[in-house]
């Protein structure tokens, strides 16, 4: 595979060996199968009526991903059981989704924030927690996108329409808008949204 561009997880040898596709060489060949994935969990996610409740918690999170990329991944689905050079350490992987699920509850009964950026806010925390070997991004996107639509009956994200994978223009502004939400200002995450 093609070394990770700025922002992506590296991914190991063994979670390499967890890949369905045994004729993907390249990142860019991952990269379509998992869109292909991806499309299919959109349809899934759009015809369950759910609220809060049903998607802030564990196995919501674990559906979700599975969905996303069982086609591709055997380990989809599944929290990781390795470090990585981002997010709490694995073994604290359960219990931080926990607290993060408990939190954005909270946030949604009470109307701490308004919708969008309750949805960003648990977006960027989860995606800080770095819950899968690989994807989180793109979850915690759909996350996002889950809480607008399903739970606040809002339109989704556009996320610039950009390609939040590859070098772009588009990545390196949602990167930058990533790092200044590590630093506690959401204000650009909600502007790139």
């Amino acid at each position: 595979m093609d070394p990770p561009e700025e922002g992506q997880t590296l991914v190991s040898e063994e979670e390499k060996a967890g890949l369905k596709i045994k004729m993907i060489t390249l990142q860019r060949e991952l990269d379509v199968f998992e869109l292909q994935n991806i499309a299919k969990a959109r349809k899934w996610v759009k015809k369950k009526k759910v609220s809060a409740v049903d998607v802030l918690n564990e196995a919501f999170l674990k559906k979700l991903h599975q969905h996303m990329f069982d086609d591709v991944w055997k380990w989809a689905g599944k929290f990781r059981q390795s470090e990585k050079n981002i997010g709490v350490p694995w073994v604290r992987v359960a219990r931080e989704v926990k607290v993060l699920c408990d939190d954005a509850q909270f946030w949604v009964e009470h109307e701490t924030f308004p919708p969008e950026e309750i949805a960003l806010r648990f977006k960027h925390r989860l995606v800080s927690i770095h819950c899968f070997p690989n994807g989180n991004g793109r979850h915690a996107r759909m996350m996002a996108d889950v809480l607008m639509e399903q739970v606040f009956g809002l339109a989704v994200f556009s996320w610039r329409a950009g390609d939040l994978i590859s070098a772009t223009e588009e990545r390196k502004m949602y990167i930058a808008a990533l790092r200044a939400a590590d630093r506690g200002d959401i204000g650009p995450l909600l502007d790139f949204a």
